[in-house]
């Protein structure tokens, strides 16, 4: 993996430490302001931050524990875009059982002023 790759995945993995650790402002810094988007949670476009804020306490109040995991992470760059792609998993730990929620997710990333950030968004979940 060369170095701009790693530096999307790692990205991705942060991301993923922030969900867990409940890190809201973490989770959006990665964001780009004018973002825009697609959540498991709802059918209708996301457009602001705010609106992806809530998808991330939507999933927050569904348990006592909530845990966020990626696996076969694929990194493609594309001049000052890349396009990170991944399977995700949700475990929602209440009242001592647990579910688990799975599916597909994709961000775009845009280089500005040295830093990678998300421009777009799209997370499914699996049928």
């Amino acid at each position: 993996m060369d170095s701009i790759e790693k530096s999307v995945a790692d990205i991705e993995k942060l991301m993923v430490k922030y969900f867990n650790e409940k890190n809201l402002k973490g989770i959006l810094d990665c964001f780009r302001k004018e973002f825009v988007g697609f959540s498991s949670t709802k059918h209708e476009r996301l457009t602001n931050l705010g609106q992806l804020k809530n998808t991330f306490l939507y999933y927050f109040k569904e348990g006592d524990k909530v845990t966020y995991s990626i696996n076969n992470l694929k990194v493609h760059i594309y001049g000052e875009f890349a396009l990170a792609s991944f399977y995700w998993k949700v475990d929602i730990k209440k009242n001592k059982k647990v579910k688990s929620v799975t599916g597909r997710g994709s961000h775009v990333f845009l280089m500005l002023e040295d830093t990678w950030k998300i421009v777009h968004e799209h997370f499914s979940k699996a049928h």
